[in-house]
């Protein structure tokens, strides 16, 4: 499976994408929208992990960038915002999942 991990914190990145990589996925990351465009306008995923709270703009750009390309890669949100208004918006817009952080590994 291929995955995109966009998310500010490296630390978080960096775990996410050690775990993922290790179960024999190819998973790549990015920490910000742009790169996130940029990745998302070359490549192909299966799955994206999103964050939404990103430093150079909104995560919910991400999904409404895949919605008017047509394109069908999975979302899941990853994200310290619960707020009810931010899943209901975040699914709307095309989202799979809300996952709120702190979150924890399997061991």
């Amino acid at each position: 499976m291929k995955l995109l991990v966009i998310e500010d914190e490296q630390s978080l990145r960096e775990n996410i994408t050690d775990y993922l990589n290790a179960d024999g996925n190819i998973c790549e990351s990015c920490g910000n929208l742009e790169d996130a465009l940029r990745k998302l306008t070359d490549y192909h995923y299966d799955c994206v992990l999103l964050d939404i709270g990103l430093p150079d703009g909104d995560g919910f750009t991400v999904l409404e960038y895949l919605k008017a390309q047509g394109k069908m890669e999975a979302v899941l949100i990853i994200s310290a915002r619960n707020s009810l208004d931010d899943k209901l918006n975040g699914l709307n817009v095309g989202a799979d999942d809300y996952l709120t952080k702190p979150f924890h590994w399997p061991n």
